[in-house]
This record gives C-alpha cells, sequence and structure tokens, in this order.
C-alpha cells in the first residue's frame, strides 16, 4: 500500500482512467460488432452507415490513448474492404 500523499492520488487516478479506458475499449468493439453484423447479414446500406460511427468511434480512441494509430488505422481498413466487397 502506498504511504506518500501524491501516490495515493496516483493510485485514485489510474483507478478512474482504468474504468474510462475499459467502457472506451468495450464502446469501441460494441461498434466494430454492428459492422461485422451487417456484413454477414449481406445489409449494405446498414454496414455503410455502422462503418461510419465505428470509424469515428476507432478515431476517437486514438486521440484518447486507448488505440495505437495503426491498429485503428488497419482495423477501419479491413472493415472497409469488407463492406466495398458487399456492392460487388
Amino acid at each position: 500500500m502506498a504511504h506518500h500523499k501524491s501516490a495515493i492520488k496516483r493510485i485514485r487516478q489510474t483507478e478512474t482512467r482504468t474504468e474510462r479506458n475499459r467502457a472506451r475499449r468495450s464502446r469501441i468493439r460494441t461498434f466494430v460488432k454492428k459492422v461485422e453484423v451487417a456484413i454477414a447479414a449481406g445489409d449494405q446500406s446498414t454496414a455503410n452507415e455502422a462503418l461510419r460511427v465505428a470509424q469515428s468511434e476507432l478515431s476517437r480512441g486514438v486521440v484518447k490513448g486507448v488505440l495505437k494509430a495503426n491498429t485503428a488505422s488497419r482495423k477501419i481498413s479491413r472493415l472497409n474492404s469488407r463492406v466495398k466487397a458487399l456492392s460487388a
């Protein structure tokens, strides 16, 4: 257990940040899953709309430091190519 005031405060901050990041990561996964469900159903318009929202959420995850930029970029790119394949 921490003995210094600053260490105790740091523990509190870490718990709060961890909770926020966990919620944000979960939210990202949910939106990505919605895109994947729409792709599996073969619904192009729903998939496009879900992709737009998921893209925004992934980008926000990068800004907030939950995801690395290349990871989000890769996920967006792969989802985008799968959605485009629906029209072909």
